[in-house]
């Protein structure tokens, strides 16, 4: 009697971990590097902050004004009826008004220009009547009324930034604003790139049978496209164990991270996995997840290993689902920029059975009424590579839901933001 083996094509399968558990497992093994580097602040965007960075003064500086306008004591204006103001002066943004503004007067002041001492209140030009070098007044104005204050914006001695941010370009105006040069960032993780199998050929080769182009490593190259990232390409591995031991070995000792693709299965010349489980601490996964069922995580030396699947698509979810992640822990990323989970309807059913997530890739679009909705790219196989390029989300399914009917909400992650 034969007993069949488990597959990637069965729905229940023993042993198999849970999505959650699988990220879980991950997040709770990689810690943060503690390096750091300085970088030059054009240079500093994407990075993220090793330490808290500290306001040296306050911003605004002094305090000045926030419209172009008349700036006067508040209480020289009259409760009601008009009142008269004569123009005592100028003062421009960068050419302050040094002299005493006595009572009943003002003067005229531009947007940024600091207020001479003692006047607390500007009312705007749009709301005066100007009649040679007097103005008249029909309002009530409060003290305080259109000045930006010392320190509004930034204390000095206040958190500019906390470690562990996420340097965004308004990030990088706002150090600007300090004066900063250069930025204390988590230095960048070294990550080397391996795909392994006789059957793959580099782009630039010569076509030939019963041979494929090696997608995986573009894709991955692409995706870690990012100045956090220094990216070490290795190529592409042949199926021999001696090869792939003595590469391992050399690169382990040398970068932060691994990611090799295929091989971690249980084909008769997945050799990779041998080779891993003489020279590291790895765990074979089974994950209950569709596309990307066979996955591998450890250590190899210094560095740690993450081993995907080999069909492109499923190298793309596995990577984005529990790679990436742990990639951002790794640099320090504590605040990540808001990239939400949507909710929205489906346009057409999506075959399902319960028992795995599965990540199915859509094309979100978004109605005149502002209705987000959301279809599959047709053909879900893992390697159809073409139907990532064509979609703009995932699709989440979750493990326990099956067949989805038109009209019935689903969870979607956009690229837009993090892709």
């Amino acid at each position: 009697m034969i007993v069949p083996e488990s597959s990637c094509m069965d729905t229940y399968e023993v042993g198999l971990k849970s999505v959650d558990a699988a990220l879980k497992a991950i997040l709770t093994a990689v810690k943060p590097l503690q390096a750091y580097e300085y970088v030059n602040l054009k240079q500093a965007c994407k990075r993220v902050v090793f330490e808290n960075i500290i306001a040296p003064f306050n911003v605004p500086l002094q305090d000045n004004s926030a419209v172009d306008g008349y700036a006067l004591y508040s209480v020289d204006v009259a409760t009601a009826g008009e009142k008269g103001f004569i123009i005592q002066g100028e003062a421009f943004a960068g050419k302050p008004y040094l002299h005493k503004v006595a009572a009943g007067k003002c003067i005229r002041i531009m947007t940024g220009a600091v207020i001479p001492a003692g006047l607390d209140a500007v009312v705007m030009q749009e709301h005066v009547q100007l009649n040679h070098h007097t103005i008249l007044i029909d309002a009530k104005l409060k003290s305080g009324v259109n000045i930006r204050t010392a320190g509004e914006d930034l204390a000095q001695g206040e958190i500019v930034l906390a470690a562990g941010k996420l340097l965004t370009p308004p990030d990088i105006g706002l150090l600007a604003s300090l004066g900063i040069v250069e930025v204390k960032v988590q230095r960048r993780l070294k990550i080397a790139l391996i795909s392994t199998g006789n059957e793959l050929l580099d782009v630039g080769q010569a076509r030939q049978d019963n041979a494929i182009y090696d997608s995986n490593r573009y894709s991955l190259f692409a995706a870690l496209d990012d100045p956090k990232f220094e990216v070490l390409d290795i190529g592409i591995l042949e199926d021999d164990p001696e090869v792939l031991l003595r590469k391992f070995t050399e690169i382990s000792q040398c970068v932060d991270v691994i990611i090799s693709s295929a091989g971690v299965s249980v084909g008769a010349a997945d050799y990779t996995k041998t080779v891993l489980q003489q020279l590291g601490q790895i765990d074979f996964w089974k994950i209950a997840i569709k596309p990307g069922r066979p996955f591998a995580f450890g250590n190899l030396n210094q560095a740690i290993f993450f081993g995907l699947p080999g069909n492109p698509v499923a190298v793309m979810v596995t990577f984005y689902q529990f790679v990436l992640p742990a990639l951002e822990k790794l640099v320090g990323i504590k605040h990540k920029t808001f990239a939400p989970l949507l909710t929205v309807k489906t346009l057409h059913s999506i075959r399902k059975r319960a028992g795995r997530t599965e990540i199915q890739r859509g094309i979100l679009t978004q109605a005149p009424n502002g209705n987000l909705s959301v279809v599959t790219t047709g053909k879900q196989g893992s390697g159809i590579l073409h139907s990532m390029s064509i979609a703009n989300a995932f699709i989440i399914l979750e493990s326990e839901r099956g067949e989805v009917l038109a009209g019935e909400s689903v969870t979607v992650q956009p690229f837009i933001g993090w892709f």
